[in-house]
């Protein structure tokens, strides 16, 4: 199902089970489908809190269920997942939290002419590292609203597309701390496609997003406004991909603040050179929200990977993972690099046994949030 969504790059994880995953069986309930699959991980990180001196280290059992309902028919589909994520930190039950994450999404094909997609989802989360305090963890949460509408045939020479998000989100720490982060965001966007030929088509964007912030003292009120042009293409068996291209504007409310203009690119490269080996380059530079009294954070990161399947019950995956993070209106760069390999072995259809390892280093211009990571990781997927 197709996504708009803010922009934004999350951390990278190492997942165990990206290519050799399990094939889960249905239970059907009437003209429902439902899914349950739980996953169990052990693992070890030597500096959770993300600390350049006296690092903390805690061994950590995980254990998330996932429950899918499904359900539709020729023209549409439903589908209601809740996950929850129990991690258990032995060596400080500060930082031990569970996830929640419920979502609701359908897409609707009305017409061979008109699609309509759209999305509810409620999150839940606690963060362990890049904390604003290094004694208790971020915790909040994302209430997301988003649909797209898109008319046009999918043969047809051109398309457009019309769409919205909207995030709402609001930190539930002890006392005002992490409060100046609270904000809505609405963004909306436009996309005229025009199809080359040889499965290949230019696309030209607007977004426009309004970040409102809760805490007026912040003054870090904003609109942000990106042109973007490029091309989608599904080409070949072995190739699909996607290039944005543009610039990007960041206006703030406040005179106090100064406003911002930067090249913004979003890629994303897909290389099949044979069935059972994957190649993934993902590239994006754009505008972040800002953290620690930046104004904003000018984001530019890269992410490639090769997922390759050696037999039919064993895989494994690479990653490296680069960005540099300047952040605007205080005196802080930060370089970070990760690279992981976990190997994935799957005995039967409906279980999937991961090993893996994740590096990160973070340099930062401030000391205190330089940092090194490792993380060792056992894990195992079950399904019916």
């Amino acid at each position: 199902m197709r996504n708009i969504t803010l922009a934004g790059v999350s951390l990278l994880c190492l997942s165990t089970n990206s290519w050799a995953e399990i094939d889960p069986q249905d239970i059907h309930i009437g003209v429902f489908r439902f899914t349950p699959t739980l996953e169990l991980r052990e693992s070890y990180n030597d500096n959770y809190r993300g600390l350049s001196t006296n690092e903390q280290e805690s061994w950590i059992t995980g254990i998330s269920p996932t429950f899918l309902l499904s359900t539709g028919n020729r023209n549409s589909e439903y589908e209601l997942q809740y996950n929850a994520d129990n991690q258990t930190y032995h060596s400080d039950s500060e930082a031990s939290h569970t996830d929640h994450h419920l979502r609701l999404r359908s897409i609707m094909e009305l017409t061979s002419r008109h699609r309509l997609s759209w999305g509810l989802e409620y999150h839940r989360v606690e963060e362990t590292s890049d904390t604003e305090s290094i004694t208790e963890n971020d915790k909040y949460s994302q209430a997301i609203a988003r649909a797209s509408y898109r008319y046009g045939a999918p043969t047809a020479r051109n398309q457009l597309e019309f769409g919205t998000h909207y995030e709402q989100r609001r930190y539930h720490n002890s006392g005002d701390l992490n409060a100046s982060e609270e904000r809505d965001s609405l963004m909306f966007n436009s996309i005229w496609y025009h199809r080359l030929g040889g499965g290949v088509r230019s696309l030209l964007e607007l977004r426009h997003t309004d970040h409102d912030y809760k805490q007026a003292s912040a003054r870090r009120d904003s609109t942000n406004v990106a042109v973007l042009g490029g091309a989608i293409w599904d080409a070949t068996a072995k190739t699909s991909g996607n290039v944005r291209l543009g610039a990007e504007r960041k206006d703030f409310d406040s005179d106090t603040r100064k406003d911002f203009t930067s090249p913004m690119w979003e890629v994303g490269v897909i290389w099949k050179p044979r069935t059972y080996s994957v190649f993934n380059l993902n590239t994006r530079r754009a505008f972040d929200e800002g953290d620690d009294g930046a104004s904003t954070i000018n984001d530019w990161t890269t992410e490639a990977t090769w997922d390759h399947e050696w037999t039919s019950r064993i895989a494994t995956e690479l990653k490296y993972r680069y960005s540099e993070r300047e952040y605007e209106g205080i005196d802080r760069d930060d370089d970070r690099t990760s690279y992981g390999v976990g190997v994935t072995y799957s005995p039967d259809r409906w279980i999937d046994v991961g090993l893996s390892y994740l590096r990160t280093e973070n340099d930062s211009t401030l000391d205190w949030r330089t940092f090194d990571r490792n993380i060792y990781m056992l894990s195992l997927e079950l399904s019916l």
